[in-house]
């Protein structure tokens, strides 16, 4: 929490200004912290700060209240300043239990404040929370390393809503929006975007609209009148590129993208897949777009899913499928049928931690050697990530270009941080977006003897892509399968010569991939002693480890790979420019393997594998002993 300005008096309270601020809410996963997070992000948003966000949702539907693995999480850094991570440390706890607490303490900066729900720091409550009777608000290195508020949330609720007639569940889940309006007086947020959700959510049912709206005002009202907190904090508008922005979630970016990518290209959109956490939320998305004529589709099983997609890519419509990892096992056989058919599709792969169900809710990048080597046979295509939530709109119509450009099946990896994270996004002009030229075959493509014949495998000199042809053209009847082709004419061949030439096209197809890559843009310096590589949600972290770096009197840049497959044509060039490489990664090493393969350069590999996104200072700490160590 970086203090911007001296302290001004309003009344018998003091506002401070800030440059920054981390913020986390947390509590049961019945607590509504995820729709509190939500809705203090909405607020930031309104302030135009810039901001970043980390959903941290349990695995369990619903845990047993009060125990530590059923805690769900929302932390939110805002500021005036470039705000490219959920923040490392934090400067607000919202604790509404004692798991809360136990689980998050040490999220929190040495002498950040913790607002705790002290009415649920009951004997009960602190057992199951693993505390064994001991309350943690005695305990004084708590109170003396933190600043500690005890708030009694639940009762204060309570009393607000005695005179209105509503049961007791109903009542203890009014008490985030108590929680909410404190923080938002807290960090002088406004009230109204709240205000108006809450008329929307429950405009059918006005009693509960009521109560809720009656809480949201006591807990603002509570922090301006009560003695204990006598600042508050203001944070000022950050200076953002011209533009109209929204906040974003990386899951409605991809929507967003797909559908762009449909309306630019004119082909109807079809999207299928099997509900599998954390991509679930992409078909709900999906589904509101009904008046862009997309039609979506939720299979009995990811291997009908995938089945669904490819003959909606046969039949001349964009196919689309988004799955996870176990998922996209399922999903092998499918998708080398799609490269040996040379059809265009996407295939979305929201990755969680493994394997198996593994850490369904967390995040991890576990997936990319499956995604570059998990089919059977020599089966290659192109495979890119996204960056960012933002950037996942940009992400997913650049996916669907290479498809329908190259004539193959392409996979898209996000991950559960990217996915469920939120960022202020600058809405682009349909004027800004790519060309997105769909040439289908409309009439035969060579002559033999005197009769003028389709080939479906003719290549296209720059791209190697075959033609798409619309079943029922006239005079264009083809089949596909997945036997071997043979060049050009498509028929089944099991001539050794024709598989081995026809294993190699494909391959080639896919590096030609790479012509159409724009040249990298190196972040930092663009020569020196240390380049970080970096590809997916690593982003963020990378970036601003590399400011700190640079600080620490480091020569530093770092790419981000958008690109993994093909890998771009002047990574090479770039790579000489420096002594020093590390590739940071939340798995056991996966990118890193694929650049030792390519550059025979020695890549040092930094690995998280907690279900967690990189802390910015982590990074930092590793690249500063690597280059001690050399």
């Amino acid at each position: 929490m970086n203090e911007d300005s001296p302290v001004s008096l309003q009344g018998e309270k003091t506002l401070r200004s800030l440059n920054e601020a981390t913020v986390l809410f947390a509590g049961d996963s019945g607590d509504g912290m995820q729709l509190t997070g939500s809705q203090f992000t909405l607020a930031t948003a309104f302030a135009l700060n810039d901001l970043s966000t980390l959903p941290d949702f349990p695995a369990e539907i619903r845990a047993p209240a009060g125990t530590t693995y059923g805690v769900s999480g929302f932390q939110l850094h805002f500021g005036s300043v470039n705000v490219r991570t959920p923040g490392d440390e934090v400067d607000l706890l919202v604790a509404m239990n004692p798991a809360a607490l136990k689980v998050n303490l040490s999220r929190v900066r040495r002498g950040g404040a913790i607002i705790v729900n002290v009415s649920a720091f009951k004997p009960h409550n602190l057992k199951l929370a693993g505390y064994n009777g001991v309350n943690p608000l005695e305990d004084e290195h708590l109170l003396k390393d933190y600043q500690v508020f005890e708030v009694e949330v639940t009762r204060m609720t309570e009393d607000a809503l005695k005179e209105f007639g509503l049961d007791k569940k109903v009542i203890d889940r009014s008490k985030n929006m108590f929680a909410l309006g404190l923080t938002l007086w807290l960090y002088s947020r406004p009230i109204e975007p709240a205000l108006e959700w809450l008329s929307q959510k429950f405009a059918s049912r006005p009693e509960i609209l009521e109560a809720n709206t009656h809480v949201l005002k006591k807990g603002f009202h509570y922090g301006e009148t009560t003695e204990d907190f006598v600042v508050h904090y203001r944070v000022a508008p950050a200076q953002l590129e011209p533009g109209i922005y929204r906040a974003i979630r990386g899951i409605e970016a991809l929507a967003l993208g797909l559908v762009a990518a449909s309306t630019q290209s004119k082909l109807e959109l079809f999207y299928s897949s099997y509900p599998i956490t954390p991509a679930s939320d992409l078909l709900h998305h999906m589904s509101r777009y009904k008046n862009f004529g997309v039609k979506t589709f939720q299979a009995e099983d990811e291997i009908a899913a995938i089945g669904a997609t490819i003959g909606a890519s046969f039949g001349g419509n964009l196919g689309i499928c988004a799955t996870s990892g176990p998922g996209l096992t399922l999903k092998a056989e499918g998708i080398g049928l799609a490269v040996m058919t040379e059809l265009p599709m996407v295939i979305i792969n929201v990755q969680r931690g493994g394997p198996s169900t593994g850490l369904p809710t967390k995040t991890e990048q576990s997936d990319l050697l499956q995604a570059m080597y998990g089919r059977n046979g020599e089966s290659p295509l192109p495979v890119i990530s996204a960056s960012t939530p933002g950037d996942c709109f940009h992400a997913a119509y650049e996916a669907c270009r290479i498809a329908v450009r190259h004539m193959t099946p392409v996979i898209l990896l996000a991950d559960g941080y990217v996915a469920n994270g939120a960022e202020p996004w600058l809405i682009p002009s349909t004027d800004d977006l790519e060309e997105f030229p769909v040439p289908f075959a409309t009439k035969p493509n060579r002559q033999v003897d005197d009769k003028k014949v389709f080939l479906p495998y003719l290549r296209n000199d720059d791209t190697l892509a075959r033609p798409w042809a619309k079943p029922g053209t006239s005079g264009l009847e083809h089949r596909l399968g997945g036997l071997e082709k043979e060049h050009e004419t498509g028929s089944v061949s099991y001539d050794p010569q024709n598989h081995e030439f026809m294993t190699n096209l494909r391959a080639e197809k896919v590096k030609k991939v790479a012509d159409f890559i724009d040249p990298l843009t190196v972040y930092g310096d663009t020569q020196g002693d240390l380049i970080i590589i970096g590809w997916g949600s690593t982003e963020g972290a990378i970036k601003t480890a590399v400011d700190r770096l640079r600080g620490l009197g480091f020569t530093t840049g770092a790419v981000q790979l958008r690109h993994i497959n093909p890998l771009p044509s002047d990574l090479g060039s770039v790579l000489s420019q420096y002594h020093h490489y590390i590739v940071p990664e939340i798995n056991k090493g996966q990118l890193v393997k694929i650049l030792r393969d390519q550059f025979l350069l020695p890549f040092a590999s930094i690995n998280k594998i907690q279900g967690q996104p990189f802390k910015a200072s982590e990074i930092v700490d590793a690249a500063v002993d690597h280059m001690k160590s050399m």
